[in-house]
């Protein structure tokens, strides 16, 4: 029986995803790829455009509406499904992939499925991918950390006051999902504007932006595919 396989497809340039992973979706039977309803009732996927990109046949993906809030109830309905529906077909030999942007382990909600294939004891692989604040460092020639520096990666639930103790660490600082804590990243520029902040926002696609004037970052109210790296300024 082939394992059910977890694609990593990294940040969002197609050309990021490893050559791994680009084989493992050439030759599955079912790809399943999450994705989004806006508010004007479109139905939205940079993992679809991802896979489209990269050749992969139509008729092999199989997309799954994800809600994104707070909410986590429908989220969890929808990967309830697609766990049921990935374990069916795999148990009749097929080759089953669940997609996910930047790497499937790494703040990724699509995990849930993969820890209950395991529970269940049905054969999964998690084929790693680049996170989007790699990508970020690299579009942006950052040097995110070296030697014996330690860096940190938190989601957007901080405060001003956390990023300032882990800056008076010495600490390198990712936050993700910055759309949580807009207040707060707003408030901690204007109390440490000597801090290095370096903003991304839609990493690997054409509507990628990088910011590194805090006065600017400061004016912005920040999207769900956003990031931000802080450095003190002698780091």
């Amino acid at each position: 029986m082939h394992p059910v396989q977890f694609v990593s497809l990294g940040p969002g340039e197609p050309e990021l995803i490893t050559v791994k992973g680009l084989k493992v979706l050439q030759t599955a039977d079912r790809i399943f790829c999450p994705e989004t309803l806006t508010k004007d009732g479109r139905r939205i996927s940079r993992a679809v455009d991802i896979l489209l990109q990269l050749d992969i046949p139509e008729n092999t993906i199989y997309r799954f509406s994800l809600p994104m809030n707070k909410q986590r109830e429908k989220a969890l309905e929808a990967y309830n499904q697609v766990y049921i529906d990935a374990s069916t077909l795999q148990q009749k030999g097929e080759k089953v992939c669940i997609v996910a942007e930047g790497d499937a382990g790494f703040y990724s909600s699509i995990h849930y499925i993969y820890e209950k294939l395991q529970t269940d004891c049905i054969p999964v692989e998690h084929i790693a991918g680049i996170p989007a604040f790699i990508a970020a460092g690299a579009k942006a020639g950052l040097h995110i950390a070296s030697q014996e520096e330690q860096l940190t990666v938190i989601p957007g639930i901080t405060t001003a006051e956390e990023i300032e103790k882990l800056i008076n660490r010495k600490r390198a600082i990712v936050i993700m999902k910055l759309s949580q804590c807009t207040d707060e990243i707003h408030r901690c520029i204007r109390l440490h504007p000597e801090y290095c902040y370096h903003y991304f926002e839609n990493v690997g696609t054409p509507e990628e932006m990088y910011i590194n004037d805090s006065k600017r970052i400061a004016t912005l109210r920040f999207p769900y595919f956003s990031l931000l790296i802080i450095r003190p300024k002698a780091f």
